[in-house]
């Protein structure tokens, strides 16, 4: 993956920035999860990805003077932050949807809720995110999966 480097205030054009992006986010409904619990899960899936680019970029005092973007993540960042929810109906399918994402070379979050609120103390694999980057190469992976 190009990273390219981001500073507020950075005026050049991303490369590609005509081409649309998206971050899609893949609950499991097979679950029967709360509703505010699906919205945590799915939050903590599309936001793990800038979390864990922050935290690499973190110094000892906690600033960040340096975040490593893709140029599609860059392009997602100041434009829509579009995000798409999709669903499977197993832990099985999420997995395929993973791996799948990996074996493509995109951005993948897996989320493993601790069981704390829901799920009785076990450790549950809930949703995931895939992204963001450019649509035309998170779609031949999530876009047979039927909208939430």
């Amino acid at each position: 993956m190009e990273l390219v480097s981001y500073s507020p205030g950075m005026s050049e054009i991303p490369l590609d920035a005509g081409r649309p992006t998206k971050q899609v986010i893949v609950i499991r409904r097979d679950l029967r999860m709360r509703r505010g619990k699906e919205i945590a899960q799915g939050a903590h899936a599309a936001t793990a990805w800038l979390a864990d680019r922050v935290i690499q970029g973190m110094m000892p005092n906690g600033s960040v003077v340096h975040l490593a973007l893709s140029p599609a993540e860059r392009a997602w960042l100041e434009s829509s932050f579009r995000k798409v929810t999709v669903k499977v109906s197993s832990e099985e399918e999420l997995l395929a949807v993973y791996r799948k994402a990996l074996d493509a070379g995109l951005a993948v979050r897996l989320v493993t809720d601790r069981g704390l609120t829901e799920f009785g103390g076990v450790p549950t694999q809930t949703c995931l995110a895939v992204g963001p980057d450019y649509d035309d190469l998170v779609d031949p992976v999530t876009g047979d999966l039927e909208l939430y």
